[in-house]
């Protein structure tokens, strides 16, 4: 059995250095100097800037220094949401602030499963950039126009964007790996006029020609007037069969003084879309400024990031942790970008990268940390990861245990900074804070400005119980809008269904008494057995510290006042096998470490666990299906990382049917 971590132990507290030498106490000081302003602590801090949304925001303009072609008249001319106005009348650009540096520091450090580390500086990547808007607009390229990429991690990909939004036009992109319907239908929701597509890739040490796909995208797409394709299997891939089709070198044939387009605050930046696992993904646009604050912010005074600084963060151009990443260049560091399977050829492979490229702020998935964990490695022992001071986990809940492993297989002295945020606001509104304990399982603060709040049934804030994860105020990286969505009536239905003007996010949460955060699951997939409400995330913490368990899943087919089985699906070990042993074990766990009406009525064994492209568990497509949804009905296949898992639970759906 492995080692059992009690959640909120203290596991780090920052030295006065830390407390002294970080930007946001840096900020702090500055409140008190340019604005008569002081707090006694984060959480003081914390509620001014949930509550004087104005005074606050305004302040993280001016501390970051946001240059504008145009001042705002208004901060926050309306509070609706959605809906929610801000700085009203100023113009600016996000690209311009992304590359305020132009210096030979490094800007980008690039790395894949075929390329060892590449580096461009900052003064190099506004040479390609500007090249690039040159092209883009002798294509026709101009303000509100969408430029689309079907592009890896790579550096020709942040290129792209940052001289799609220096002209005004509005970047969305989808990682290789999805399939064609996949990129079809998100794409074609927005119409875009130009596409960039690699001429395949390498993942798992399998070559993908991607020259087919491109082609029937092109064919499917009707609104593009160029295909550009950027080799990086082939040095000169033919793009002959294409009727639009040039290469990235033609592209970049001139070059000249980068102009950015001055544009208004909440003018399209790019267009992000949910997972799809259920019908049309939602196409989820932000704004050039609300995204600027928001990443400033949280990458500056949330994790410390700033100039001296390296950030990497594991991701595919088709989650949002992609656009986040490239935030760290609004604050001056240099980003590190890869290319490839975080398990191949092992699990020490990004570790290795991390030496190498001496990163400094080390990001991943919770689900990543845990199948390190899993693997029993210790990355610390085996390469020098002293620089890393900050290592962020996002995507799921990151359990006690996954915390422990940090600290004890990594590096003792850093910022554990577990998140809560999503593609639809584009960040983390829960998460680290440089002036804070780190506890075990514990997120350690709500973001400054996200007015995050627990609401019971009817409504009502609560602390220390699991209630629905809220925001009450607006925050400026909010959507704009729903592509193609009209009156917002996708967006009300999606956000503010059950708490008209609150948004309700889908998460449950538990705030605690001195204000960290428990996120415990989804709230649309809850385990609800005799009245009893569960996260799954609290079911998997129990299971999968089974040495025998690699993975699992579980599902409540308890309806409206109905309650139904609880089924546990267990990936496990290799080599091992379903026994009533095994399972009487799992039961007596669950009995004693969760709650005895929280024991499974049927386990069962499978090869894998259902996950979207991001790595997430499909737990209510999964319920669906066992209910008796056709699979087509219940998910998108495209959505999947691994489609072929559903074979099983189709199966046994129509057993149960049967019987």
């Amino acid at each position: 059995m492995k080692q059992h971590i009690s959640e909120g132990k203290l596991l780090w507290e920052p030295s006065r250095e830390h407390l002294s030498g970080s930007k946001i106490a840096r900020y702090m000081d500055w409140l008190s100097e340019a604005r008569g302003l002081s707090f006694n602590s984060y959480g003081d801090l914390w509620k001014w800037s949930a509550t004087d949304l104005e005074a606050f925001w305004v302040s993280i303009w001016d501390f970051f220094e946001i240059h504008s072609s145009r001042p705002y008249s208004d901060v926050l001319s309306s509070k609706a949401m959605p809906g929610a106005q801000w700085f009203q009348g100023a113009e600016l650009n996000y690209a311009e602030h992304a590359l305020r540096r132009r210096d030979n520091r490094l800007a980008v450090l690039f790395s894949s499963e075929t390329r060892p580390i590449e580096t461009i500086t900052y003064a190099e990547l506004y040479r390609q950039v500007a090249a690039t808007a040159v092209g883009l607009r002798n294509m026709g390229v101009g303000v509100g126009d969408r430029v689309v990429g079907v592009m890896p991690n790579i550096p020709e990909t942040l290129v792209a964007f940052l001289a799609t939004a220096s002209i005004g036009a509005i970047w969305s992109s989808c990682s290789p790996e999805f399939g064609i319907s996949s990129v079809i239908e998100r794409f074609r929701q927005i119409q875009p006029t130009v596409m960039l597509a690699t001429d395949g890739h390498q993942y798992g040490g399998k070559v993908f020609d991607s020259m087919d796909a491109v082609w029937e995208i092109e064919d499917q797409l009707p609104t593009l007037q160029h295909v550009v394709v950027v080799p990086y299997l082939a040095e000169n891939p033919s793009v002959g069969r294409l009727k639009k089709g040039c290469l990235w070198s033609d592209l970049l044939s001139r070059s000249e003084e980068l102009s950015f387009e001055q544009v208004g605050f909440s003018h399209p930046l790019w267009v992000l879309y949910s997972s799809g696992t259920t019908g049309l993904p939602k196409p989820i646009v932000h704004g050039h400024g609300g995204i600027l604050l928001e990443h400033l912010k949280t990458l500056g005074l949330h994790m410390d990031i700033g100039e001296q600084d390296r950030v990497f963060w594991i991701t595919t151009t088709g989650w949002m942790m992609w656009n986040y990443l490239i935030g760290g260049l609004l604050t001056g560091a240099a980003v590190v970008l890869y290319d490839g399977n975080p398990a191949y050829p092992n699990m020490n492979v990004l570790w290795s990268l991390a030496q190498k490229s001496r990163t400094t702020y080390f990001g991943a998935s919770a689900p990543y940390i845990q199948a390190c964990m899993k693997a029993g490695i210790a990355p610390g022992n085996d390469f020098d990861l002293s620089l890393i001071r900050g290592l962020g986990s996002t995507g799921a809940p990151l359990s006690p245990e996954g915390f422990m492993w940090v600290y004890d297989n990594v590096n003792s002295d850093l910022l554990l900074g577990s998140f809560s945020g999503g593609t639809d606001l584009c960040t983390g509104f829960a998460g680290p804070c440089p002036l804070l304990p780190v506890r075990a399982g514990e997120i350690q603060c709500r973001c400054l400005g996200a007015a995050v709040q627990s609401y019971n049934s009817n409504g009502e804030p609560v602390v220390d119980a699991v209630g629905e994860l809220v925001i009450t105020q607006p925050m400026p990286s909010m959507p704009l809008f729903l592509w193609n969505d009209k009156d917002d009536d996708r967006y009300r239905e999606s956000y503010f269904d059950t708490f008209p003007g609150i948004w309700r996010h889908g998460d449950w949460i538990r705030i605690t008494n001195h204000g960290s955060c428990v996120i415990t699951g989804r709230s649309d997939s809850t385990l609800n057995r005799g009245g009893v409400r569960m996260g799954t995330s609290e079911f998997y913490r129990v299971v999968e510290a089974l040495p025998e368990v690699e993975d699992s899943l579980v599902v409540d087919t308890s309806g409206f006042e109905i309650e139904g089985k609880l089924l546990l699906f267990l990936v496990l070990v290799e080599g091992l096998s379903l026994d009533d042993k095994l399972k009487d074990r799992i039961k007596v766990s669950l009995r004693v470490d969760l709650s005895p009406r929280h024991i499974p009525n049927e386990i069962y064994a499978i090869s894998e666990v259902p996950r979207t492209l991001n790595a997430k568990k499909i737990e209510v497509p999964v319920k669906r299906i066992l209910s008796g949804v056709n699979p087509e009905d219940a998910v998108s296949a495209d959505a999947m990382a691994n489609p072929n898992s559903l074979t099983f639970f189709v199966s046994l759906s129509k057993l149960r049917q049967s019987h």
